[in-house]
Parts: structure tokens; C-alpha cells; sequence
């Protein structure tokens, strides 16, 4: 069985999985858990292994490959596609509508079926779960076109934070951009949470209807004159400028723990 202890070189397999483009960590740790995965030719059971570049990782018997450039692109979602793979709905999905040339990638975050604008995409299951993480406070903000009786004090209340239907959201900054004939207002909203549904449910309960909501920027990454249904792959240098340290470190970890095995099955959707 691999090395599984804390001080071994190498970092955990499911990160690694992710690294290399086959699923996010938590798909990896499911495979994993269906007996999916085997490291220099014996199945794992649990996720608590480590691997290093000379190790030979497996999935359903297919050799994975290195991991490839970290890429990132900007996708206008329109409104009407849900964000996920497969839908037992069988409602349009953001990935009918891609590229297939651009391989599998995994969103970062989601926008609901009626949400519009900025999805950054991803060939790096890690580098996704990194932007989506609370506590890395990634800024989100959205154009909303609202109906409804708009006043600052209102739009003020929910700055501090605020409670819920028992969930508590951080604070988010409201801001009027501009009104509309009749009761319909532009407003801006800030916020750097970004849990599920958390514009609407904020803007319901300040008594105010979305007609739109469309995310015009995720972190550093904007946007801009994208239009709908559009795909911008971002340049690697400002993939460094705008990542930072996890960049840096990131590039480092694939030179040390890169999985042995030269040809794999990297282009393959696991589930």
C-alpha cells in the first residue's frame, strides 16, 4: 500500500487527481471510494494517500497524465443554461454550448438557470476550488435590475450582514446606479460570500423583485465588452499578476508531484 503518513514527500492523491484535470477533489475522493483508483497498480480505499511524481497513478485502469498549463477562461453565461455537467432535468447546460476543443473544465462557483454574465472556467480542479473558498474572500459583483421601492437606507441595512430564513449572510454593499421608467432600478451589488442564492434571497428580503442579475466581475477578472455566450481564454501573464503566491506555488508543486505514466485519458469526464 503507498506511503500514507503526514512527513511522506508528495501531497494527497484526490488533489493531485484534481491537479491533473480528471474531476475536482471531492469527485477524485469518490472515485476513490468506488474502488476507481489504484496507485503502481494497487486500488486505493481511502483518499488519505500520498503520491509522488514517480508514482503511477490509475483511473479505471487508464494511466493519468501530468498535469497540463493551468488555464482560465471567461465565459459569458446567458441566461436559461444551468451550470453543471448533467442535468436530471434535462435542461441546456453551460457545456453544450462550449467548445469541445477546449477539453473538460470545471466552473468556478455557479450562476442559477436565470443568472447571466462572467463563469470563469478551468482545467484545474484545485485552482477552482481555491477561488471558490469563503475565507480567500474572492470579490463578486453584480448588475441587478430590480423592481421595487429603492432607498438608501434600505440598500444600507444588509452592509453589516444579515439573517435569513436561519442563514446568515456577510455583509454586501447595494449600491443605486441608475432608475428606469417606471419602478426598475440598476443597483450594484458587492459581496465576497457568494453562497447559493444569496443575491436573491438578500434582495427578496429587502422587498425588491429581480427582473436580470448578471455578474460582471469574480476577483480580478472582469467582464468587459465579453458578449453573451462568449469564451476568452486569460492570458498566462495576467493568470500570474492576478493569482499571486498560489500561482507561484502552485507551478512548484506540479514540477515535484507530477504522476508518472506519459500517455493517460485527461480529455475524460469522470463522474
Amino acid at each position: 500500500m503507498p506511503e500514507t503518513t503526514s512527513t511522506f514527500e508528495g501531497e494527497r492523491v484526490a488533489k493531485v487527481l484534481a491537479r491533473a484535470g480528471v474531476c475536482s477533489r471531492r469527485d477524485a475522493e469518490k472515485l476513490i471510494a468506488d474502488g476507481r483508483v489504484a496507485v503502481d497498480g494497487e486500488v486505493l480505499t481511502s483518499p488519505a494517500v500520498n503520491v509522488t511524481r514517480k508514482s503511477v497513478i490509475t483511473v479505471d485502469g487508464e494511466p493519468v497524465k501530468a498535469a497540463e498549463e493551468t488555464r482560465v477562461w471567461r465565459y459569458h453565461k446567458p441566461p436559461g443554461a444551468v451550470t453543471t455537467s448533467r442535468d436530471p432535468q434535462g435542461r441546456p447546460t453551460i457545456y453544450d454550448r462550449l467548445p469541445p476543443e477546449i477539453g473538460r473544465v470545471v466552473s468556478v462557483g455557479r450562476l442559477d438557470i436565470n443568472s447571466e454574465g462572467l463563469l470563469l472556467l478551468t482545467n484545474d480542479g484545485e485552482l477552482a476550488r481555491h477561488l471558490e473558498l469563503p475565507q480567500n474572500a474572492w470579490q463578486r459583483r453584480y448588475r441587478v435590475r430590480v423592481l421595487g421601492d429603492v432607498d438608501s437606507r434600505k440598500l444600507a441595512s444588509v452592509a453589516k450582514g444579515v439573517e435569513i430564513d436561519g442563514v446568515r449572510y456577510e455583509g454586501a454593499k447595494i449600491v443605486l446606479e441608475r432608475g428606469d421608467e417606471g419602478a426598475h432600478h440598476w443597483v450594484s451589488v458587492t459581496l465576497r460570500e457568494g453562497k447559493n442564492r444569496e443575491v436573491r434571497n438578500i434582495m427578496a428580503h429587502l422587498g425588491l423583485q429581480i427582473s436580470r442579475l448578471v455578474r460582471v466581475e469574480y476577483g480580478p477578472f472582469k467582464i468587459g465588452r465579453l458578449p453573451r455566450g462568449g469564451l476568452d481564454e486569460v492570458p498566462q501573464d495576467v493568470l500570474r499578476k492576478s493569482l499571486g503566491q498560489f500561482y507561484s506555488e502552485k507551478r512548484g508543486k506540479e514540477r515535484s508531484s507530477r504522476p508518472s505514466g506519459g500517455k493517460g485519458v485527461r480529455e475524460k469526464r469522470y463522474r
